[in-house]
């Protein structure tokens, strides 16, 4: 169990249901499964979970070809069989081609880790119930070397999903669950302060609110996110848009300056060009 409770740092801003539930799934000893849109910082809460708490960090990011295997290790008899051939001496013990993978590695730390399984969804929907006994348990079997690996300390285990499959219900069940809404306002000018401490507060005020007036557009392919607010913030103090360019008058007859930032694909774009145009039909200047 953790030394203390998490409750964010200088550069993430938690909010106290976040707090709750990481802190929650550490009591429980349970892995946290976060859910939320992208760019709502799924990935970097157990990064900063374990700069909070003082503890190694270990990453696993899966891809679509990642196999629950690798987690735990692999065994390269490739390798084996070419130094076979080659006569070297080192083929006599298989384990000089036994490759620990993340989970071994969290459960060989000294001290208690963090675990990061970084977008879980994206492999086979069968992956996720494939590493149902060795989380429970916490430990596994090496066939090769008939060795069980145990954890020295139960890791606080950090599982992300971006909701591309459904996860199996056994899965879900071991799980404590958290979705992370994306930030209101108030909590989002938090996050902008901690990244832009001298912005003031009335570009704060103004780009805040025509950001939220571009999330708010119905039919959006894809809404922009804290990520491409804070890039699209960048931009304007680095180009010095004037205040006027965000005004929520000028907002809707406008597509925002420097847009490249918020809007990522054309059928966006388009969607608020027709907007503007409707608009300035129904009300002209």
């Amino acid at each position: 169990m953790a030394d203390s409770r998490f409750t964010g740092t200088s550069s993430y801003i938690a909010t106290d249901d976040l707090s709750m539930a990481v802190n929650a799934a550490v009591t429980l000893e349970r892995p946290i499964l976060i859910k939320g849109e992208p760019g709502t910082g799924k990935t970097q809460l157990a990064i900063e979970v374990a700069e909070s708490l003082g503890k190694p960090l270990y990453e696993w990011h899966i891809k679509s070809t990642t196999k629950a295997q690798q987690g735990l290790y692999e065994y390269d008899a490739v390798a084996r069989l070419r130094d076979s051939q080659l006569g070297d001496d080192k083929v006599h013990d298989i384990s000089n081609y036994i490759m620990p993978g993340k989970i071994w590695e969290a459960f060989a730390a000294e001290e208690q880790p963090v675990l990061l399984i970084d977008e879980i969804d994206k492999a086979d929907i069968e992956f996720p119930n494939d590493l149902l006994q060795e989380l429970d348990r916490m430990e596994f079997y090496v066939y090769e070397t008939k060795e069980l690996i145990s954890a020295r300390h139960r890791p606080i285990i950090v599982i992300t999903s971006n909701n591309e499959k459904e996860l199996p219900d056994a899965f879900l069940r071991r799980c404590f669950f958290h979705y992370i809404k994306f930030p209101d306002q108030d909590t989002m000018a938090q996050i902008v302060d901690v990244h832009f401490p001298k912005l003031k507060k009335d570009l704060l005020s103004e780009a805040l609110n025509a950001f939220y007036k571009v999330r708010e557009v119905r039919g959006l392919k894809k809404k922009p996110s804290t990520s491409e607010l804070l890039d699209w913030i960048k931009l304007l103090l680095a180009e010095d848009i004037p205040l006027e360019a965000l005004r929520s008058e000028n907002a809707r007859s406008a597509i925002p300056p420097l847009y490249g930032a918020l809007l990522k694909n054309e059928q966006d774009v388009h969607l608020f060009e027709q907007l503007v145009f409707l608009d300035r039909r129904t009300n002209p200047q």
